[in-house]
C-alpha cells in the first residue's frame, strides 16, 4: 500500500479516489475486452506493458483470461493462449515477430532482442491474433507501453526509442530491491477500511518466497555483481521470517560480500512473546532484525566500498514508533551520516534506505509517512548538494517505480523501486559504466512469479498499477551520463554480457 504502512486519517485522503477508480477501470477494460473478441473465441487479452527497456532488449508484458468471467478478484480467469510480439522500425510493417517464454500461458512475457541504439521501435502486442490493450492510466496521466504517445489513441501499434547505453566500458552491475515483506499473507489489505486484500492461489507456496527467490535468481542470471535490499525484509520481523529471508538471500552470495540489507520500518523491534528471545531494542521491545543481521554492538548503518564506489546504507526507522509515521535517523546516525559524506565529497557514492527523501506526482495523497521526516530530508538534502560524487539515492517503502531529481541537489537521481514481494514484483539493474550507469527494472520471471505478480494487481480493486508501475517508462528505465572513471571492474568474466542471453532464452 502507499508508504507501506499509513493510519486511518491517511486512509480517509485517499480512499474516495481509490474507491471511485475502480468504476471507470472497469469501464474502460471491459469495453477493451468487448472490442477484442469475437463469438468463436472465449480468450481476450489485456494489460499490455512495456516494462524493461535498454540499448539493445525490451521486456512487454500482458495477460489473457475467459472473455466476461470474474475470478472473484475483478478481473478475468486465467487463460492460456498463444502469444507474441510483431514489432519493427515503422508503423506499417511490423515485419520481426518475437515468442513468448513459456508457451501457451495467461502470463506473457516476450523479450525483444538486437535492439539498435537510438532507434525508434514500433510494436503489436497478440495473443491468439488479438491486439493487446494496454494498462490503462486514468487516475494520473501515464504511458504503460512507450516512450511516446504514439498508438494510444488508435489501439497500437505502439512506439518507443531504444536509449543510447551510457558512455565508456562497462565496470560492474547492482540488483537494487526492497519491500520483500516475508511472512506476509495478505497484500494491499488495509485494517478497519473496506479495501480487502488479496491472498496466494491456495496450494501455492508463500508469495514472498516465491518472489524472493525468483528476484535472487534472475538477478544472478543478469549478471548482478551484488544485491542491496532496501528495507521490509519482513512484514514484522519475526525470527522465523528473518531466517527465511536470509536463507535466500544466500542463494545470491554472502552477505556483507555480495549482499547488504538496510532496515524498514516493518524491520522494526516489536512487543510480543514471539520476539522475546531477542536483543532488547534501542527504542521499544525486541530486536530481531538487528540480531539477525547486525549482531553484537554494531550499529544498523553501514558503509563498504565496492570497487571503489562508496555504499552508505542508512536505517530510515531509527526511532521508537508503530511504523505508521515518518521514517527519522536518530541523532546519533544522522550526525555520522553527515560525516561520512563529507568524508570524500568527489568519491562515486550510492546511498540506500528504506524511505525515500522525496516523494511526488503519486495519484494519492503523499502523507508524512510517505517519506523521511521532513526537516531531516531537508538537511540531507543540502547535505547531497554539496557531493559531487554523490549520484544516487535508492529507497522503497512507497512500492512504486519513481524517478525524482530535486532541484536542491540536480546531480542526484532519487530512484523508488517498486515492491519485490507484489505486482509488478521485481528489481532494479544498476549498471555502472566508466562514462555513467543505466538502471533498468525487470519483473521477476519464475511461472509462480508471474502468476502472483498479475493476480497481486487486483489491489485497491484493480487501480494498483497507476500507483506501482511508474506513470511513465522513464520512471523505470534511465540513462545518466556521469565520470565513473575511479570504479574498478569486477576481476572476473562479465555476468551482464554472458548470461543476458541465457537469462532471453
Amino acid at each position: 500500500m502507499p508508504g507501506c504502512d499509513f493510519t486511518r486519517r491517511d486512509f480517509l485522503r485517499w480512499s474516495a479516489v481509490a474507491l471511485a477508480a475502480p468504476i471507470a477501470l472497469r469501464s474502460e477494460f471491459l469495453s477493451s475486452v468487448a472490442a477484442a473478441s469475437t463469438q468463436r473465441d472465449d480468450v481476450s487479452p489485456a494489460n499490455l506493458e512495456l516494462v524493461t527497456l535498454t540499448e539493445d532488449r525490451a521486456v512487454i508484458t500482458w495477460y489473457t483470461g475467459y472473455t466476461g468471467t470474474d475470478d472473484g478478484l475483478g478481473r478475468m480467469r486465467p487463460a492460456p493462449a498463444h502469444g507474441e510480439v510483431h514489432w519493427g522500425t515503422h508503423p506499417g510493417r511490423l515485419n520481426r515477430v518475437a515468442g513468448g517464454s513459456s508457451g501457451d500461458t495467461p502470463y506473457h512475457y516476450v523479450e525483444l532482442t538486437g535492439l539498435e541504439p537510438g532507434q525508434t521501435y514500433y510494436y503489436q502486442g497478440r495473443s491468439n491474433g488479438k491486439p493487446v490493450p494496454p494498462t490503462q492510466f486514468t487516475l494520473l496521466s501515464g504511458n504503460a507501453v512507450g516512450t511516446s504517445d504514439f498508438g494510444l489513441g488508435t489501439g497500437g501499434p505502439y512506439s518507443f526509442t531504444a536509449p543510447k547505453p551510457p558512455p565508456g566500458r562497462f565496470l560492474f552491475s547492482i540488483a537494487l530491491c526492497n519491500d520483500l515483506h516475508m511472512g506476509e499473507t495478505e497484500a494491499g489489505r488495509v485494517g478497519g477500511t473496506q479495501i480487502t486484500g488479496v491472498e496466494q492461489v491456495p496450494g501455492r507456496p508463500p508469495y514472498p518466497e516465491v518472489m524472493l527467490e525468483s528476484l535472487v535468481h534472475d538477478a544472478g542470471k543478469l549478471g548482478a555483481d551484488f544485491l542491496l535490499a532496501a528495507g521490509d525484509i519482513t512484514a514484522e520481523a519475526v525470527p522465523v521470517d528473518l531466517s527465511k529471508a536470509l536463507q535466500l538471500l544466500k542463494e545470491f552470495g554472502r552477505y556483507r560480500r555480495d549482499y547488504f540489507v538496510a532496515r524498514g520500518n516493518h524491520d522494526r523491534a516489536h512487543d510480543g512473546d514471539a520476539y522475546a528471545a531477542c536483543r532488547v531494542g534501542q527504542w521499544q521491545g525486541n530486536d530481531c532484525f538487528h540480531d539477525q543481521f547486525f549482531p553484537g554492538d554494531e550499529p544498523t548503518y553501514f558503509t563498504r566500498e565496492l570497487r571503489g564506489l562508496r555504499v552508505i546504507g542508512i536505517d530510515t526507522y531509527d526511532k521508537s514508533g508503530r511504523g505508521n509515521d515518518a521514517g527519522a535517523l536518530s541523532t546519533d546516525q544522522l550526525a555520522w551520516f553527515r560525516a561520512e559524506l563529507a568524508k570524500d565529497r568527489d568519491q562515486p557514492t550510492l546511498v540506500f534506505g528504506h524511505h525515500p527523501l522525496v516523494v511526488e506526482n503519486s495519484p494519492f495523497p503523499v502523507t508524512p509517512s510517505s517519506s523521511l521526516d521532513a526537516m531531516q530530508a531537508a538537511t540531507i538534502l543540502q547535505d547531497y548538494s554539496g557531493n559531487p560524487g554523490l549520484f544516487l539515492h535508492h529507497a522503497g517503502h512507497t512500492h512504486r517505480n519513481k524517478r525524482t531529481v530535486s532541484p536542491v541537489a540536480p546531480g542526484v537521481t532519487h530512484q523508488e523501486i517498486a515492491a519485490g514481494k507484489e505486482y509488478p514484483g521485481g528489481f532494479s539493474l544498476l549498471r555502472l559504466y566508466t562514462g555513467g550507469y543505466a538502471l533498468n527494472f525487470y519483473k521477476t520471471r519464475s511461472d509462480f512469479a508471474r502468476e502472483w505478480s498479475e493476480r497481486s494487481r487486483q489491489q485497491i480493486s484493480g487501480a494498483w498499477p497507476q500507483f506501482a508501475l511508474g506513470s511513465s517508462v522513464q520512471d523505470r528505465n534511465t540513462v545518466v551520463k556521469r565520470d565513473l572513471s575511479n570504479l574498478l571492474p569486477v576481476r572476473r568474466e562479465s555476468r551482464t554480457q554472458t548470461t543476458a542471453k541465457e537469462f532471453a532464452r
